[in-house]
């Protein structure tokens, strides 16, 4: 049975190495002009005239070895620009600014216009702006062709700061559909799926019940969910959101409450992955979205009204959980129930 840990990725040790990164908040005290706002996943620093903006970064993991196999590099910025302003999103903050890194093993004007590419279809999809970058040459540390990563910067009027404080049990959980496995766990799914790194299948192999060829399906670039938040947000109060990338289910334990979750109607190529590396339900749900790539909490007497206003403007979206009083995550998945 695969798991991500024997992929190579050990999520317990990570996150113990990750507690020493809170050592940053002594730096807090040299914020200009306030106090800095803690919010289950984003700090946002104050500006003036109660105005706070939040920065968030990200790189694309090991989808880029995908994007290297399949020689395709078009959409992979795209992937880029979606997990920092699906990141930047969560508190409520509309992103406004946009930069990058790619680090590179040599400066190829083919192979960088392509990566441009994706970078622009991202930016026009957010309708946030790019306005700068760096590339750097490294032959002697890279053992890919390149590494992308992306920064957004967002802002926020502090009495519409999303802090996840009003969140009650009993209410409910709204999940956006996601286009597939986005840009997490492809540490596993790669040494499952592909021969080149053990897996069963040739990269463009086609599978009965997918769009596309195998590596294609891969490569469907994460969806961004910018536009379809802000439509919500500027209706409705949204108490909490999540961006359901590493960790998956996981995630929702941040925001200190119990949830139960019993809709899921995942796309093809995660039972694909599930069958071939004999995966767990449970670590499933730990490590890729599952279907759902965004989720929003709100109140259980809003229900009807957003999901009356989903279907209206033709948002894909479902009710899929709930808030509960045990503090743990509960997941309903075909015909059998766990906790994460």
């Amino acid at each position: 049975m695969k798991t991500y840990k024997k992929a190579g990725v050990d999520r317990k040790e990570r996150e113990k190495a990750k507690k020493i990164l809170k050592n940053f908040e002594s730096t807090f005290k040299f914020s200009k002009y306030g106090k800095i706002i803690k919010t289950p996943f984003n700090f946002l620093f104050p500006l003036k005239d109660n105005l706070y903006q939040v920065k968030t970064s990200d790189g694309v993991g090991t989808k880029i070895l995908l994007a290297d196999l399949a020689k395709k590099h078009d959409t992979i910025g795209i992937d880029g620009v979606a997990m920092v302003v699906n990141d930047c999103i969560r508190c409520g903050a509309q992103p406004i600014a946009l930069t990058n890194i790619i680090d590179i093993k040599k400066s190829e004007k083919k192979l960088l216009s392509e990566i441009q590419k994706g970078l622009i279809l991202g930016a026009e999809q957010a309708e946030c702006p790019i306005v700068g970058g760096e590339i750097a040459d490294l032959p002697e540390i890279l053992n890919c062709p390149y590494y992308l990563n992306c920064d957004c910067l967002g802002q926020i009027k502090k009495e519409k700061i999303i802090t996840g404080e009003k969140i009650k049990i009993g209410d409910i959980v709204i999940g956006f559909k996601s286009s597939g496995l986005h840009s997490n766990g492809f540490t596993l799914a790669r040494k499952v799926l592909f021969k080149k790194w053990g897996g069963k299948y040739e990269i463009f192999e086609k599978i009965k019940g997918l769009e596309k060829p195998l590596i294609l399906e891969c490569l469907k670039p994460t969806r961004i969910y910018v536009k379809s938040f802000f439509k919500i947000f500027e209706k409705f109060e949204i108490l909490g959101a999540v961006h359901i990338t590493g960790d998956s289910y996981l995630k929702f334990k941040k925001l200190n409450f119990g949830f139960e979750f019993f809709n899921f109607k995942p796309p093809l190529i995660f039972e694909l992955i599930q069958k071939t590396g004999k995966i767990s339900n449970k670590e499933m749900f730990k490590t890729f979205n599952m279907g759902w790539g965004f989720a929003i909490i709100v109140k259980k007497n809003e229900r009807e009204r957003i999901l009356d206003f989903l279907k209206k403007e033709k948002i894909e979206a479902e009710v899929i959980g709930r808030v509960i009083r045990e503090k743990k995550i509960k997941i309903k998945y075909k015909k059998s129930r766990f906790v994460l």
